[in-house]
């Protein structure tokens, strides 16, 4: 089993990573459930695959075990989803000393995150990732949210689950599809802090060594909201090509997958960077390379200004002023502030 140590300011939990964990669960969340009532919240996708065994692992416990599945998909993370998951808590009597479990990917952690720092102010949660994309990042750290018809994760909250259980068999089920996404992901890591996992990633096959894969983003992950938990500085690089990337998925309605378009925001950002000569030449055209060999489409389908209008609404910016992280090599990441204004003039 590999463990790391979040040290977060608020919170200090373990991620676990393991084959077969999933099956053994119960024996790792016990200890820290303070009530005798726990939820699993999952989703139409993960629930047919995973649900039984997370379940099977709380037969012979004394837990009041309950489940809430809602329909899989981004479109569906959004308040009313919470609303939903805040009635089956309290039809199921659920006190502050109980425990919500998240089993699924980046928008059930989300979604469940959220509904457990606002009921009641706050119960603990735990996530079960199944997805890649929410093994290497959404699932540790703490953001938690929903999007608005505004844009992504406008209204959420920092709050740290109290365990991360990371079973990569549950790979195994992704398609092509969903393994590609988290990939985009991956490269974020490699590109903003490592240049040795980017270069491992350019040399070697990643499903071959996924394991050692997931480890060196979650070191970089872990390290960085040890130092700045709430995002007030460091923990800003962690949004390498979202500006760009978030504006290109909410044009797309969502039909474009979030790690897709994290890769289109990274080329794009880093194109322009380059051109002003605050990027090493040629740095861009290898990111887009690698998310070639990932089978990651870096191509833009939507208008600079269209992106940009719709980048005003951003969360990492402030008042008029826009937050970019930058590259300045592989490995080596800045923040630059723009006003809003010129985010357009920028990108061309």
């Amino acid at each position: 089993m590999k463990k790391l140590k979040v040290n977060a300011q608020s919170a200090q939990y373990d991620i676990l990573i393991e084959k077969g964990i999933l099956r053994r669960c119960a024996q790792y969340i016990t200890p820290l459930v303070r009530g005798k009532r726990l939820m699993v919240i999952t989703d139409t996708n993960v629930a047919p695959l995973y649900l039984s065994t997370v379940l099977n692992a709380f037969k012979n416990t004394d837990f009041i075990v309950s489940t809430h599945i809602f329909k899989a998909g981004e479109q569906n993370k959004n308040l009313s989803t919470v609303e939903k998951i805040y009635d089956a808590l309290l039809e199921n009597d659920f006190t502050r000393k109980d425990c919500i479990i998240a089993l699924g990917g980046g928008v059930c952690g989300d979604i469940s995150g959220f509904a457990a720092a606002t009921y009641m102010r706050g119960i603990d949660f735990i996530q079960i990732p199944t997805t890649l994309l929410s093994q290497v990042d959404s699932s540790v750290g703490g953001k938690t949210g929903v999007d608005t018809a505004y844009g992504k994760n406008l209204v959420g909250a920092f709050y740290q689950p109290k365990l991360v259980l990371i079973d990569p068999d549950t790979l195994d089920t992704l398609t092509d599809h969903y393994f590609i996404d988290g990939m985009g992901e991956v490269v974020k890591y490699g590109c903003i802090e490592s240049a040795e996992l980017f270069e491992f990633l350019e040399n070697n096959d990643v499903k071959e060594n996924i394991e050692h894969i997931i480890l060196e983003c979650l070191k970089i992950k872990a390290d960085v909201v040890a130092k700045d938990e709430k995002e007030s500085s460091l923990r800003m690089i962690l949004n390498f090509g979202h500006t760009a990337g978030h504006s290109i998925e909410k044009l797309s309605d969502f039909s474009l997958s979030h790690g897709e378009c994290v890769a289109k925001g990274m080329v794009l950002i880093t194109q322009a960077s380059e051109k002003l000569g605050m990027t090493q030449k040629g740095t861009s055209e290898r990111i887009a390379s690698l998310c070639q060999k990932l089978n990651l489409n870096t191509e833009i389908p939507f208008s600079i200004e269209d992106i940009s209008d719709n980048a005003k609404n951003d969360k990492k910016g402030s008042d008029d002023k826009i937050n970019l992280v930058l590259i300045e090599k592989i490995g080596n990441s800045l923040i630059h502030t723009i006003n809003k204004n010129d985010f357009a003039q920028f990108l061309s």
